[in-house]
């Protein structure tokens, strides 16, 4: 029998999740969580053989569960589903340490499959859009910033607030908030540091601007 922690923030898709892995047979849901920290605390406590984690959660992203259950154990599955499945957020995913990346979009026999194969072979990484996307990186290298992300980015490289880059670029914070978020997605990114490091690596920023501290 497999174990299964499943973490995502609207319970409704967490019970249709359940009630997938229940019909499939071979699969027992231990425990279920809506948020970073109780999916942490879930997966430590019970200590499964896959987490399936949504990206988008009320505080923080699903791949922060990915990187801190990934440096405790190389033998757990990690699937990440996600509603925004773009090739930044496949190698985002295949960077944090997961074993399987799957649109919110797929038939449940997309995520039971995936689930089985990230049983069986964690340290795997199993996409079925990864090939194209390796193409169109390779073609494009790094991810595509809109202006309005570039003026966040390069606004945050100097160490300026979030409220401080909005009255700059004449917007709401809630907008340049949203900016800040889609600039995180896109870079595969937690904080700030996080975002200028890849952007650095990336060529988006000169490697002479100083990361600042997160805030």
């Amino acid at each position: 029998m497999t174990t299964v922690v499943l973490v995502d923030d609207h319970e409704l898709i967490r019970h249709g999740l359940a009630g997938a892995f229940g019909r499939a047979g071979g699969f027992q849901v231990v425990a279920e969580a809506g948020s970073v920290a109780d999916g942490i605390a879930r997966a430590e406590e019970h200590r499964p053989d896959v987490v399936v984690t949504d990206v988008r959660l009320p505080d923080g992203s699903g791949l922060e569960i990915v990187r801190k259950l990934r440096a405790a154990r190389t033998d757990l599955g990690l699937v990440v589903l996600t509603m925004y499945a773009g090739d930044e957020q496949i190698f985002a995913a295949m960077d944090a340490g997961a074993s399987a990346f799957v649109g919110k979009d797929a038939p449940s026999s997309e995520v039971i499959g995936a689930a089985r194969q990230a049983a069986v072979a964690p340290l795997s990484f199993a996409c079925a859009g990864l090939a194209q996307a390796v193409v169109r990186r390779m073609a494009s290298p790094g991810p595509r910033l809109s202006d309005r992300e570039r003026q966040v980015l390069e606004l945050l490289s100097e160490g300026l607030g979030i409220g401080v880059i909005a009255r700059r670029l004449f917007v709401s914070e809630s907008t340049a908030k949203a900016h800040l978020a889609k600039i995180y997605e896109k870079l595969g990114a937690t904080n700030r540091v996080q975002a200028l490091m890849a952007a650095i690596r990336l060529g988006i920023l000169e490697e002479s601007t100083p990361p600042s501290s997160p805030s």
